[in-house]
């Protein structure tokens, strides 16, 4: 009787993962820390304090922040509003409006699927989504309340579309494309969309029936409009200086940066990291399939990664969020070439991610080691020294979800039989490993360093009873946001018109850099920051006006 291999003595998840297992990778990936801190800054904290204000002030349809009106598409906020909502019977608001992102996220990886089926069939598809969770510049992003996460969401749709405009359905890829337009405008206005309308034109000309492509593309783009008009039409109505607001922003934005040359560069020198490992495998697809490249389904993510490129460079600049956009049709290049990978380059990347994870992995064990139980001591040392004050517990549940992940991370590793696909879902699994045991292990240690709450708490005991107003300056939107939300601290702008009367100042920075005066009868009463605040530019001042100068005035 013939001996089997290994892998085939076992029932591991099948390759190409699909249908169900497929679906329960990535929800695991998606909603694996979504809950379970506190708002951080950046965006998360600026975003939750937006759904806040909604919530508390029901200005669904003119969003603000911390008392101000936030002239932003609004889309992300009223479906975290509504998510934060429907939750709140189980859920404190930031944790049940960051599961907005979780659905946006499992939308953009359904999308990106089903645009890979079009364009590259149904056995290499798969490898789509697994590329997108598995990118590196994703992960974090994914898990945060970011509304560029919906913005991604429509770009991945209307790439869908667009192939479907290519095939057998092109009105359904037509209207596809226009609500993802419309929708994606209200997510994230016009700069963020704009860079599609070049691809819609390349696959118009690509098609076999250009004049009805071009119609259809025309009414698409009628839908586009009348979606996004709608909120538009309604903000005209009923509050014009906040249309206003939205509008010069929108025209500013589409102004250009001052360095779209610069932004280019750090782009191109952030995809390598960024985009891993979808990027060298987009690279090694050029090479393989260099004979093929006039075809569409080479043509098309190639002509719009280029697009994307060089319009997110010139318009959203070069941060973490605005290089979401460029993951789509950089994973749609890839997906053929995790296919045409030679046999010696696919498991030496198979290799690669399995003992990558599983050495991250137990770094991750040890270092919730060190923080619960001291050992080693020289690490524990320096998680103290790195958060001064904190103090881990032993929690039965954070522990056996981490051990059971674990577990499963070396039984997958054990049963996944030989495949091109094989490399890739270890390393997406790999990484929702890791993801797993920062959020069950050390997900209190960071919370601790970078959550404001206890920041706020000490700032509204130093509150004077009885006050006028505070002005702020120098101090950021998400702190703002985030005293807001936790104590419900709202300041008036240095340049505000009540600016003047206003007794209490709240200052990021040193005196030196806000420009405030002690002679003109300022006094610092307080002074706080994070545990992790150790410059003096990180930290908050509030400073209190003497009874005598104001009075003066």
């Amino acid at each position: 009787m013939p001996v089997q291999p290994a892998h085939a003595r076992f029932k591991g998840i099948p390759m190409p993962p699909s249908g169900w297992t497929l679906a329960v990778l990535l929800a695991l990936y998606v909603f694996t820390g979504l809950i379970g801190h506190d708002p951080w800054k950046h965006d998360d904290a600026i975003t939750i304090g937006v759904v806040h204000d909604i919530l508390s002030n029901g200005q669904w349809l003119t969003p603000g922040l911390a008392g101000r009106p936030y002239p932003e598409p609004p889309l992300y906020y009223w479906v975290a509003a509504a998510a934060g909502y429907l939750w709140s019977w189980l859920l404190p608001l930031h944790e049940g409006a960051r599961l907005a992102s979780g659905l946006f996220t499992l939308l953009a990886l359904g999308f990106i699927l089903l645009a890979a089926r079009e364009l590259h069939g149904r056995e290499q598809a798969p490898a789509a989504p697994l590329l997108l969770a598995g990118s590196i510049g994703f992960l974090f992003h994914a898990h945060e309340a970011q509304p560029m996460l919906a913005t991604l969401t429509a770009h991945t749709a209307a790439y869908w579309g667009l192939t479907q405009l290519l095939g057998k359905r092109p009105r359904h890829g037509a209207t596809c494309f226009g609500a993802a337009l419309g929708l994606g405008f209200l997510a994230n206005g016009l700069a963020a969309m704009l860079p599609l309308l070049p691809v819609a034109t390349f696959v118009v000309w690509r098609s076999d029936n250009r004049q009805r492509s071009a119609l259809l593309l025309l009414g698409s783009l009628l839908l586009a409009c009348a979606l996004a008009g709608g909120w538009l039409v309604a903000l005209f109505v009923t509050d014009p200086p906040y249309f206003a607001g939205f509008w010069h922003g929108e025209l500013a934005q589409l102004g250009g940066s001052a360095q779209p040359l610069l932004n280019l560069q750090r782009l191109l020198l952030m995809l390598p990291w960024y985009a891993w490992p979808a990027f060298p495998l987009a690279g090694w697809a050029l090479w393989a399939k260099r004979r093929q490249l006039a075809t569409t389904p080479l043509a098309l993510p190639v002509f719009a990664l280029l697009t994307a490129l060089l319009l997110v460079s010139l318009w959203l600049g070069a941060g973490s969020a605005p290089a979401l956009l460029l993951l789509s049709p950089l994973v749609l290049l890839a997906v053929p070439g995790v296919a045409s990978l030679r046999r010696g380059a696919a498991n030496a990347f198979d290799w690669f991610g399995m003992i990558t994870f599983s050495v991250f992995a137990l770094l991750a064990w040890i270092g919730w080691s060190a923080m619960v139980f001291g050992w080693p001591e020289k690490l524990a040392r320096q998680a103290v020294r790195l958060a001064p004050g904190f103090v881990a517990h032993f929690s039965i549940l954070a522990a056996g979800l981490a051990l059971l992940g674990t577990l499963i991370w070396c039984w997958l590793i054990v049963t996944s039989p030989r495949s091109p696909m094989r490399g890739i879902m270890h390393w997406m699994a790999g990484l929702t490993l890791f993801w797993l045991l920062i959020a069950t292990l050390w997900m209190p240690w960071i919370d601790y360093g970078k959550s404001y709450r206890q920041v706020a708490a000490s700032l509204a005991k130093a509150l004077p009873g009885e006050r006028h107003c505070i002005v702020n300056v120098n101090a950021a939107n998400s702190i703002l946001a985030a005293l807001d939300y936790f104590e419900d601290i709202r300041t008036v702008g240095a340049r505000s018109p009540g600016a003047k009367n206003c007794d209490l100042l709240l200052m990021q920075g040193s005196a030196r850099d806000g420009g405030v005066s002690m002679a003109a009868g300022w006094e610092k009463i307080w002074e706080g920051g994070r545990p992790v605040d150790r410059r003096a530019s990180e930290k908050l001042y509030l400073y209190q006006r003497q009874a005598a100068t104001l009075s003066g005035k």
